[in-house]
């Protein structure tokens, strides 16, 4: 799947002379956590979150470091925290960094993009102009509406033919130390591994086969130092 399948739009957005007030109350009222920031032409400027609003003179948030880590602090870190804290307007607060991704970007990328930055959300732009988002919800959503695999009707040869493919496609797999038997849908796993894990792992590769109804593991442990 890709990004255009499962993004959210039209996009809620706000502009850099938005007040950070306005932007708290429009978080509250959509109850959404970010929202993209766009100028007059509708071009992406940068990004503001809850995480950029917590910090704040208003409710005696904002950072406060003991005198002698005040004095190790660089000027600039410490003009930096008061713009976040005291600053009216989201210009002033946003993140100008944003990560973003196109309408034909995979899941698979948008999903790496979210754990390497450590961010909630994906603008997803074309042609400059922000066409949608997609959010960390919007994964979990698309996870929970995705098919039962399980619940599909498979013949044993096809369910034992896919879980001995899927096998040989890993690394860590074994295959030669591993046979697997199908009695309907009943998937048997025998052979030696070399741990837990690897245990652990066949068995989620077999849960993974459409139409495996249930598994009865019999793999054995390799003896230490065999």
């Amino acid at each position: 799947m890709k990004a255009r399948d499962v993004m959210a739009a039209p996009v809620i957005t706000v502009s850099p002379t938005t007040t950070v007030n306005e932007a708290a109350q429009l978080f509250l009222q959509r109850h959404i956590s970010g929202a993209p920031v766009v100028d007059e032409n509708g071009t992406l400027v940068g990004i503001v979150s809850e995480g950029d609003l917590l910090h704040r003179s208003e409710t005696g948030t904002e950072p406060r470091r003991s005198w002698w880590l005040h004095l190790l602090t660089r000027k600039e870190t410490l003009a930096a925290d008061y713009v976040k804290a005291n600053a009216r307007s989201v210009a002033d607060v946003m993140s100008r960094r944003v990560i973003t991704a196109t309408p034909d970007t995979s899941l698979r990328e948008i999903a790496r993009l979210l754990e390497k930055n450590r961010i909630k959300r994906v603008p997803i732009v074309d042609g400059g102009r922000i066409v949608g988002i997609i959010s960390r919800a919007n994964l979990i959503q698309t996870l929970a509406s995705a098919p039962n695999q399980a619940a599909m009707e498979t013949s044993d040869s096809a369910i034992r033919e896919a879980l001995l493919a899927k096998l040989e496609q890993q690394p860590w797999s074994q295959t030669g130390l591993v046979n697997v038997t199908v009695l309907d849908g009943v998937v048997g796993i025998w052979g030696i591994v070399d741990s837990e894990v690897e245990r652990r792992a066949v068995r989620v590769a077999a849960e993974s086969v459409p139409g495996v109804k249930s598994i009865e593991d019999h793999l054995i442990l390799r003896p230490f130092g065999t």
